[in-house]
């Protein structure tokens, strides 16, 4: 029955709005006059929803960010303070008990699909605030069902493919969103945007490194010390996987091309927002001109 109402949706709707296929007609939202989602129905059931306008600015002081590049495997967690909040995204939730996290953010659908075990660890977890797109919250719901989501979720959407509204070409944001005061927008390509007020989405950049910037932003932490953002050696595996289920990395071919400048206009924006940034991965091939680079250790400390 799905494949015959995504054919019949691929004929009433143009090209542009090829991205809700999998949504239509099961999945139903409003929008407040902010731009956020306020209600999400799927299949006649709705969904409870954190709201994006709750949560601006609701935190303050430090926050650990945990990304999956190798170098994580060399860090000693334990020196991290119990009052630290610490975000993770995609794998990172193997370092639960080292770490506790409040905050998770996946928005990767291969992952859902190829890491279910971890997804439900997460979901089952009433400490976290779960941060994913419609097509996520789907996916859990499909697979898990809606009575066993213990974790709050808060719905987001990558600014250029919002639910129900066509598609806007990566070469078309620059023009797009020139006249928006709340979108910060590379001096040099026309494809890479910040927002600064995730209600109206969150831009992409090859990392979801990059959504949980725009997203820390928004809930007001004022230092965000990041770990496992290598930035190289895509080849290995992550730094909870192996050779044998390594999940691939699209990363290597966007380094120089979007992520490295997109970085560049997430450090422009957190420093004149008073947000300091530093990465606890030392080697890591993003310059430290963009992100600092310091030992979790010192990183503490300051």
């Amino acid at each position: 029955m799905g494949s015959l109402y995504k054919q019949i949706y691929r004929y009433t709707h143009p090209r542009a709005f090829r991205h809700n296929e999998n949504l239509w007609p099961w999945t139903k939202i409003t929008r407040e006059a902010t731009g956020e989602i306020c209600s999400l129905t799927y299949k006649s059931k709705a969904v409870p929803l954190c709201r994006l306008s709750e949560l601006k600015d609701r935190f303050s002081g430090p926050l650990l960010l945990t990304a999956t590049g190798p170098s994580v495997k060399d860090i000693d967690f334990s020196i991290l303070p119990p009052t630290i909040p610490v975000m993770g995204v995609n794998g990172a939730y193997s370092l639960e008990g080292k770490v506790s996290f409040t905050l998770y953010l996946i928005v990767d659908m291969e992952f859902f699909d190829r890491k279910p075990d971890v997804i439900a660890s997460i979901v089952a977890n009433p400490k976290i605030l779960f941060f994913t797109t419609a097509h996520g919250i789907v996916k859990i719901i499909d697979r898990l069902g809606i009575e066993n989501i213990r974790c709050r979720l808060a719905l987001i959407e990558d600014a250029c493919y919002k639910i129900y509204q066509p598609r806007i070409a990566s070469r078309d944001i620059k023009n797009t969103f020139s006249y928006s005061d709340t979108v910060l927008l590379h001096d040099q390509s026309n494809e890479i945007g910040f927002s600064v007020d995730i209600r109206h989405g969150i831009f992409d950049a090859g990392t979801v490194a990059y959504w949980a910037l725009q997203i820390i932003a928004w809930l007001g932490f004022d230092k965000v010390i990041i770990a496992g953002l290598d930035m190289n050696n895509f080849e290995q595996p992550r730094f909870y996987e192996n050779s044998s289920n390594m999940l691939p990395s699209y990363l290597a071919n966007k380094v120089d091309s979007l992520i490295f400048p997109a970085f560049e206009l997430a450090s422009k924006y957190m420093r004149n927002a008073g947000i300091e940034v530093t990465n606890v991965s030392i080697n890591s091939a993003l310059p430290a001109h963009i992100f600092n680079k310091v030992p979790l250790a010192q990183s503490i400390k300051k």
